[in-house]
């Protein structure tokens, strides 16, 4: 296995409102790009506060997750380092908010934008990822998940770990013969 392999774990909202679909269009490597409003879960935060916040910071919105979406996996090359990396991404769907009109958006953020899923269909090209389309037609086919199937542990929020904690799980082994 490659020594320069990373993970890295994303979030993305997935807000549609009378068909369309709210996306943010920001600046990359290649180009202006189409994308979910999305970004990299940071240290110390749940994947629904990440998703809450991404949400915000790109677009000005307030966000309410009400049911993730899936999680969906891609490998390519970090923006940030151009090492290997799978990308892990937890899609969440929910409702807007108001809009802070007053806020800046996210560095490389350029505008939202609202399109239907035959506007995305028809430009490719300009998708950041291969996901974004994967995300808006799993919408459509109505999946949803229950976000209390997210288990946060503790730890995963603290404002520090203490050396040598290892975050192990604090619910007893089954005993043999348990139903699970």
């Amino acid at each position: 296995m490659s020594r320069d392999w990373n993970a890295s774990v994303t979030v993305a909202a997935v807000i549609e409102r009378g068909g369309r679909f709210l996306l943010v269009e920001e600046e990359t490597a290649d180009g202006l790009r189409l994308n979910q409003p999305a970004g990299h879960l940071e240290a110390g935060e749940s994947l629904i506060r990440a998703v809450v916040r991404e949400t915000l910071e790109e677009t000005a919105h307030s966000f309410e997750p009400r049911a993730l979406l899936g999680v969906y996996t891609s490998r390519g090359r970090s923006s940030r380092d151009q090492g290997d990396t799978t990308y892990i991404r937890f899609a969440f769907t929910g409702d807007i908010g108001t809009l802070d009109a007053g806020r800046q958006l996210d560095t490389g953020i350029v505008r939202t934008v609202w399109m239907t899923a035959e506007e995305l269909r028809g430009c490719p090209e300009r998708h950041r990822s291969p996901l974004l389309m994967a995300c808006v037609d799993d919408y459509l086919a109505g999946k949803r998940f229950a976000l209390d199937m997210i288990h946060t542990h503790p730890s995963t929020v603290a404002a520090s770990i203490a050396p040598g904690d290892t975050a192990a799980p604090t619910n007893p082994p089954a005993q043999a013969g348990a139903a699970s």
